[in-house]
């Protein structure tokens, strides 16, 4: 199995302007020599999420977004027990 490649944003961000001069996708794509729906999806990512898109290492969203749900729940559940405790403390004395 090949190894998967990787390209840089300016390298995304310079195929989208390409095809689009040309009008032809599919024809960019194959003078850089990868795969048309590449170039389609970049084309989505870039007019879909503008200035942010392929800001990425590699960590596919689903689980960027589990990680950041993790956080969430732990910064929560911190949260709650730094309230308890607060409530605890400030509780007159008998």
């Amino acid at each position: 199995m090949p190894a998967r490649r990787t390209y840089t944003r300016e390298y995304k961000v310079e195929a989208v302007r390409a095809a689009e001069r040309s009008g032809n996708a599919a024809q960019t794509a194959r003078d850089l020599g990868i795969r048309p729906a590449l170039v389609h999806r970049w084309k989505r990512e870039l007019r879909d999420d503008g200035h942010h898109a392929f800001s990425g290492n590699g960590v596919p969203r689903d689980e960027e977004l589990a990680k950041l749900k993790r956080e969430n729940k732990r910064l929560q559940e911190e949260n709650a027990i730094l309230k308890k405790a607060v409530g605890i403390v400030a509780s007159p004395s008998r």
